[in-house]
């Protein structure tokens, strides 16, 4: 019976590869239809890839830590229940495994940094790229064996060895000379936004400063992880591709926080879910997106592709710091309980690294809230392949003048402003400015008696 591929599945724009997490399946093991082979992770989500069929799998095509390329073949298998397989003896491939292991210490022990002794008298096994890590940063036998293991029967992983790295006692001594620091970057540009997980292996380049940075005695050295290495080439992507164009305004929400307080309340204890001021957000740009469509593009060459559907991502910011923007599909369909339950949900599975794929991509436009951080205003940073993204500060209270029919008034009004950046190559400033004003406008003209 004839071997089938297994392969990695396409998960989204941009995502052009994969890191294999871990195995959870073995050479020989039959498998059942939809029943989970490999858990692997993207620049933005961890997932697992099912079975296809029932089968037995006969090949695993790569180890914890490597980097697949989508749509390459992961694993292979026999299809159907009577699928049978020869499986090489346990003595052989042990024989396999000690010869790389053997050959890999080799070359490590060629290279120019020392190479760390595995500690004496000890089962505890350690992989050659930890092994490479420690000797890199000098790190002894006796601290590797102090290291907390969280791989499989407690091994020392990557992200284990780096964690430890971050939170070291006893950082190297730093000469006050200058010296050039080399700055790792990613291969191929991705998404912004990822799971907090750190790759056991990626593969990286390193690019020489063109000014030297001075170093002083007391400065820590933070090596970025794959993650924020893949942010920063995204941003300096966008940067590139797109002329960056902001416009401002700042919109009375008094109404809005009036009804918001009234209401949160009683919402709260009828639908058991929090009410805040990002599904109004997202009503808002939805219905403005509606006025405006051409907000709603991506650029292709010398090509204008008009999206149909409208949908919005909502930039998270993760635990570990990090950004992830899951995406509500077709927001303009929903109504306010509609689009706070699906705020609710994605905030805390972005939060907590459950979103799947899907959850992550097909996003024509971005909301990012920087007044969760206390920021009046931002310049937010357009997510490519959209043309524009909206930033919303905090809601401040200030003295305004009011027209009234007896006159003008100074009253206290709640206040807020929101940041539009646009691609000047199909946005001009006309459109990026009144789709601005218009998201204002709706917000302006909260109906107090909303039911919701």
């Amino acid at each position: 019976m004839s071997e089938n591929p297994i392969l990695v599945p396409k998960m989204g724009e941009s995502i052009n590869e994969a890191t294999v997490i871990r195995w959870l399946k073995n050479v020989g093991d039959k498998i059942e239809k939809d029943e989970p082979i490999v858990e692997i992770a993207t620049d933005k989500v961890d997932n697992e890839i099912p079975s296809p069929a029932e089968g037995i799998l006969t090949q695993q095509l790569f180890q914890d830590g490597d980097v697949v390329k989508v749509g390459e073949a992961i694993a292979m298998m026999q299809l159907g229940s009577a699928a049978s397989v020869a499986v090489t003896p346990v003595a052989e491939v042990q024989r396999a495994v000690e010869q790389i292991e053997t050959q890999v210490q080799e070359a490590i022990n060629a290279s120019p940094v020392a190479a760390v002794t595995k500690p004496a008298n000890t089962n505890r096994f350690y992989s050659p790229l930890v092994m490479n890590i420690a000797s890199q940063e000098g790190v002894t036998s006796s601290e590797l064996e102090q290291i907390e293991g969280t791989g499989l029967e407690g091994r020392v992983t990557k992200a284990d060895i780096l964690k430890y790295l971050q939170h070291r006692q006893e950082p190297a001594t730093l000469s006050p000379q200058a010296v050039e620091v080399s700055v790792i970057q990613p291969e191929a540009p991705a998404k912004v936004t990822t799971p907090a997980f750190i790759p056991e292996a990626t593969p990286t380049k390193a690019v020489s400063h063109a000014q030297p940075i001075n170093l002083n005695p007391g400065d820590e050295i933070i090596q970025m992880d794959r993650v924020r290495k893949l942010i920063a080439d995204h941003m300096v992507m966008s940067m590139q591709t797109s002329p960056h164009v902001t416009s401002f305004v700042e919109a009375d929400v008094t109404n809005m926080v009036n009804w918001r307080n009234k209401v949160k309340d009683v919402f709260k204890k009828r639908e058991g879910e929090n009410l805040t001021f990002t599904p109004i957000f997202l009503w808002a740009i939805a219905k403005a997106i509606k006025d405006y469509p051409m907000i709603n593009v991506s650029v292709d060459g010398d090509k204008i592709i008009k999206k149909r559907n409208i949908n919005i991502g909502m930039a998270v910011a993760q635990n570990n710091g990090n950004l992830i923007v899951p995406v509500i599909k077709n927001a303009d369909s929903m109504n306010l309980l509609g689009l706070t339950r699906a705020v609710n949900d994605f905030a805390v599975r972005a939060r907590n690294n459950k979103l799947n794929a899907d959850d992550i991509q097909g996003g024509t436009y971005t909301l990012t809230n920087v007044g969760s951080f206390g920021n009046i205003a931002g310049t937010p940073v357009i997510n490519q392949p959209q043309v524009a993204i909206m930033a919303v500060g905090t809601i401040t209270k200030k003295p305004a003048v009011l027209e009234t029919e007896h006159g003008d008034v100074i009253a206290i009004r709640h206040k807020m402003i929101l940041s539009h950046s646009y691609d000047h190559r199909v946005v001009d400033g006309a459109l990026g400015g009144m789709f601005a004003k218009r998201v204002a406008e709706y917000l302006e003209q909260w109906d107090m008696n909303t039911e919701v």
